[in-house]
């Protein structure tokens, strides 16, 4: 709890006991503060907020009286960062705050650094929610609004942890959401074609992600991967010293002799010309950069090799390749990919495993990127031995005219079909997998909802593929 007047120059001082920028999410004694978001024109939402308790409004527009202090500001998104730091007693202060972005491999570079430190230290906010040892729970972004933020963070100091590894989005970034946070380190990934719906070109995406490197405090780390196409706009944004990562001995750390495998990697990392053999449990040549990354980060903040091969074989990304495995003769993975370089690169490492066919459950989100469906379904179709196009979270749209969207490019072919509700789909994939073939369902990951015109269901992947393979198993046994 703080007075209004401690956390923004005015008069007021009436106490303030949460800071909201959804009406909706209102109690007594909160601050309402009227974001931009865009489309969204909080001002509207006042009076709702005011009847369900709220203390105090910050506004950028004139509103009129209201029964409750109104204080008019320049840019309630600058201010929103700024009073949040303080009502939570500026918590990202007491962390050394470690920040990722990316197109792909966010969500596993954030948690393999939480795994390889300690959830007992590490905190973690990404995709998968916010967790630390003491507790696991939801989140509603990627990278949440300031006004949750801070809070997670606040979370975390109570919790005795001294890291932060979390997701950083570009949408997060270009709306300021992580504007006053001064990051430890800094990781890029890599980044490819994404989000355009969002940033209107691919220069503005490419910007709005460096800003992360120009937020890292000067004897910080910018951690960049030197093999992706857009290094050279990273490395000029870059604020701290920056780290290299790659397969070329030109790097800080770089990786060698790369044998891939189902369900483990093997592969040599050289650092300060030190060789070091890793045994990963996390598959995939990207899973090599993700974890060279996540090693990379360690070695700065000043850890031994010793403590990082002995995390090594506790690494466990949730919805990342998730093998789903009750006894049949044939594979069943979960993945999150749902971007055109994700899925290519998937595929990849697919090919190389010795399985049969690979069977895909895709579909396209519905209020994305509407440009990139069409490349994502030629991706599959001409990657897969069979596709199967379904629905991920239409949202708004018709999910037939999203799949016939995903479909355009590959009418000529003939090893796919349309089947739009989504826990049908993959029943058909796992009906028809033969032994030695790999059932992928991706786009979702552990992810528990479906977004749906008129309501979000709860649906999961995981436990989908699960429940068919059980009624598949059990139709075989009860013959």
């Amino acid at each position: 709890m703080k007075k209004l007047n401690e956390l923004i120059d005015t008069v007021y001082d009436v106490e303030i006991n949460g800071i909201k920028i959804n009406s909706k999410e209102i109690e007594e004694g909160d601050l309402f503060v009227c974001t931009d978001m865009g489309t969204l024109d909080r001002h509207e939402f006042i009076d709702d907020a005011i009847n369900k308790g709220a203390h105090a409004v910050i506004v950028k527009k004139d509103v009129g009286e209201k029964s409750i202090p109104v204080i008019k500001v320049d840019n309630p998104n600058d201010i929103l960062p700024k009073i949040c730091s303080k009502f939570y007693n500026n918590p990202e202060e007491k962390l050394t705050m470690i920040g990722v972005t990316g197109t792909d491999g966010k969500t596993s570079v954030t948690s393999m650094i939480q795994t390889l430190i300690g959830n007992d230290l590490c905190g973690y906010i990404g995709t998968n929610g916010y967790s630390c040892s003491k507790f696991n729970k939801d989140t509603n972004n990627t990278t949440p609004d300031s006004d949750k933020l801070y809070g997670y963070l606040e979370e975390f100091v109570k919790a005795g942890c001294k890291y932060c590894s979390m997701e950083v989005c570009s949408e997060a970034l270009m709306r300021g959401r992580v504007k006053d946070i001064k990051y430890d380190v800094s990781i890029l990934t890599n980044i490819t074609s994404e989000h355009l719906n969002i940033h209107g070109t691919l220069e503005n995406y490419i910007k709005d992600k460096c800003k992360l490197f120009t937020q890292t405090k000067s004897d910080g780390y910018c951690i960049l991967n030197r093999d992706d196409e857009h290094f050279d706009e990273a490395l000029k944004a870059s604020n701290g010293k920056v780290l290299t990562y790659g397969e070329g001995s030109n790097n800080d750390l770089y990786f060698k002799d790369i044998k891939l495998f189902p369900g483990r990697n093997l592969f040599t990392i050289v650092y300060k010309n030190k060789e070091y053999k890793v045994d990963s449990p996390m598959a995939g040549l990207f899973n090599v950069y993700n974890l060279s990354a996540a090693i990379l980060t360690l070695f700065a903040l000043g850890y031994d090799w010793d403590h990082i091969n002995k995390r090594i074989p506790k690494l466990h990304v949730s919805g990342r390749l998730e093998n789903i495995d009750m006894g049949q003769d044939f594979y069943v993975m979960v993945d999150y990919a749902h971007t055109p370089n994700g899925i290519s690169k998937l595929l990849e490492y697919v090919k190389l495993l010795p399985i049969k066919r690979s069977i895909v459950v895709i579909g396209q989100a519905g209020e994305r990127d509407p440009y990139k469906r069409k490349y994502v379904g030629e991706i599959v179709a001409r990657g897969a031995s069979h596709a199967i196009f379904t629905y991920e979270d239409p949202r708004s749209e018709d999910p037939k005219s999203i799949i016939d969207m995903m479909i355009e490019n590959i009418k000529d072919l003939d090893n796919y079909e349309i089947i739009i509700d989504r826990s049908k789909a993959i029943k058909r994939a796992i009906d028809i997998a033969k032994k030695g073939d790999m059932v992928l369902i991706l786009g979702k990951g552990n992810e528990t909802y479906e977004k749906l015109k008129d309501k979000t269901i709860y649906f999961n992947d995981i436990e989908e593929a699960k429940k068919h393979l059980k009624d598949r198993i059990d139709r075989v046994t009860n013959k």
